[in-house]
Parts: C-alpha cells; structure tokens; sequence
C-alpha cells in the first residue's frame, strides 16, 4: 500500500470518528449539544495536532524514539504553576483571573522556562542535547516534588481544584480560549514551515547533519522552542497527556515504514486525532465519564512505552 493510501485511510477513519461523535444522540438538541461537541473536536483536533507534531520533531532532534517534551519537564512546571497559585492565593483568584490570564500565564511560563534552559546549555559547544534532556528530567522532577509537597499542605476543598488540572479534559473548554489557543499554534506553524524542511536531514544525526551544510545548532534550537510552544498550549488548553505523542509517533512509524517527515507528521496529527476522539467516545459512551481520557491514554502509551524499552533493550 502506497504512503498516500495509508494517509487516505487514517483521514477517513479520523473523519468517521469525528461525525460519530457529533452526531450521535444527538436527538433534537442540536442548538445545544452541536456548538458543545464542535468545541470539544476542535481542542480534541488541536491539542492531538500540537502534540504530534512537536513530539515528531522532538523525537528527530534527539534521534531516539521512546523520548517525549514531557521529559523537559513542561507537565511538571504547568501542574506547579497551578498548584501555587491555589496554594498562595486561593481558588477564587484563579477563577477572578479568568481563562485567558490563566493560559497566558501559564504558556509563558513554560516557554520562558524552555527558553532560558536552551539558552543557557547551548551556550557550550558540543552536543548538549542528551545534556538538555537530562537538566529537563532534573526539573521535571523537582517541579513534582514541589507540587506534591505543596498539594499535602493545602486546604482539602482547595486541592480539588488542583486535582482536576491534573488530568486533561475537554468537556469545558471555553470559546475564548480556543480561538486564543488556535492563534498561536498557527503562528507556530508559520514558523515552523521555515524549518520543516531540515527534519529528514537531522535525522540522519547531528555529524551527518553538519556535513550536509545544515547549521545544526541554529535550526535545533528553533525547533525546541517550537516543540515547547506547541507542548505548552496544549497542556494549558486541556492539560497534561504525557504518554500521547510517544504512542501516536511510533505507531506512525510503524504504520508507513518511512522516515520522510511530510508522511509521519500527517499520519501523526491523524493517529493523533483518532487516538482523542475514539477514546472521548470511550470515556463518554462506556465508562460514562468514570474516568478521564488522559488516564485511558497514559495507560496504554505507559503499557507502549515498557514494550519499546523491552523492545530496544533486546535490540
């Protein structure tokens, strides 16, 4: 089967979920329940999209396959911010500073810290990005420790509010929010489309790279800040999913047995949007909102994540 053929399927199978879910039981509520189901696809398509793609080209910067953003420590830093400003100011002051100020100040924060750690390690000649990753994982623990010994001291009604950012969810995302969140990742885009074409050479590696002239850690750098960009809104939109782009990229990659990026993001993004939409139908229609879609997904990527490590380790 051609590549374009296995993109062809993918995008029939994410359209047939998407009017499934619209559409279903839906009865004669349309002037409610439609807008409600159209902006539950769109952050589904959003948040699925952003994840894909910067964990696709995050995954080729570092040339390794079982590694997500997440290790940078970006879930770690959102679930603090939100952990302090309920600690220090109380529930109230998150809900007076409304939607928007919450989002921003969260995307700037992860973005400022991505940032200031890239710009500080590439300071130093050499490969730094195995040494990145590991300053991200020193991080990333260190925001968790902080929140968990802040969520212990909280008030017990207060920590409700900390529990449900802890988990991604889509049944209440706000319109504003949206259109703010679809502006920036479309910004993103824009500037990702200058560097979109270096991607099949960085994945040849950092040596071989350079030897094809290509100013390696220039156009790595863009790249990681494009990653967090992307990591950042969608973890402020909805929330933290981490195991999603490691299970939705290695799928592709074992779905078109390529490694030219054009056919793995686009089978990505797709997987992606599947993956989302399938299990909110899931988490609706089965479980009947039991759970949470970010615990279904964490669940099996955590489940892929032990195979591919058994999997390279035999390798």
């Amino acid at each position: 089967m051609t590549y374009k053929a296995k993109i062809g399927l993918l995008a029939a199978a994410a359209i047939i979920l998407v009017a499934v879910f619209l559409f279903i039981d839906l009865g004669s509520n349309w002037d409610y329940g439609l807008p409600r189901r159209i902006k539950k696809v769109l952050a589904i398509i959003l948040t699925g999209g952003a994840i894909a793609l910067s964990t696709t080209v995050f995954q080729t910067v570092t040339n390794n396959r079982i590694l997500t953003p997440s290790v940078m420590g970006l879930d770690s830093l959102y679930i603090l911010i939100q952990t302090t400003v309920i600690f220090v100011f109380g529930s109230f002051t998150l809900y007076k500073l409304g939607s928007n100020v919450n989002f921003l100040i969260n995307v700037g924060a992860m973005i400022l810290f991505a940032g200031v750690l890239y710009k500080i390690l590439f300071k130093r000649e050499g490969n730094n990005i195995y040494f990145l990753l590991l300053i991200g994982m020193i991080f990333g623990t260190l925001f968790s420790s902080m929140s968990s010994f802040m969520e212990v001291l909280i008030d017990p009604n207060e920590f409700q509010y900390v529990a449900d950012k802890m988990f991604a969810s889509f049944n209440n995302v706000k319109t504003e929010l949206l259109i703010l969140a679809m502006i920036v990742v479309a910004l993103s885009l824009l500037y990702f489309a200058r560097f979109a074409k270096y991607l099949n050479v960085l994945s040849l590696g950092r040596e071989q790279a350079i030897n094809l002239g290509v100013n390696y850690d220039y156009v790595v750098k863009r790249l990681l800040i494009i990653v967090a960009v992307l990591i950042s809104v969608a973890t402020a939109l909805v929330g933290p999913i981490t195991f999603l782009g490691l299970l939705v990229v290695n799928v592709a990659y074992e779905v078109m047995k390529t490694y030219r990026h054009s056919y793995l993001i686009t089978a990505s993004i797709l997987i992606s949007i599947i993956a989302l939409v399938g299990g909110q139908l899931v988490v609706e229609r089965v479980f009947t909102f039991s759970t949470t879609l970010s615990v279904i997904i964490n669940f099996i990527g955590g489940v892929y994540f032990i195979y591919l490590l058994l999997k390279e380790s035999k390798a």
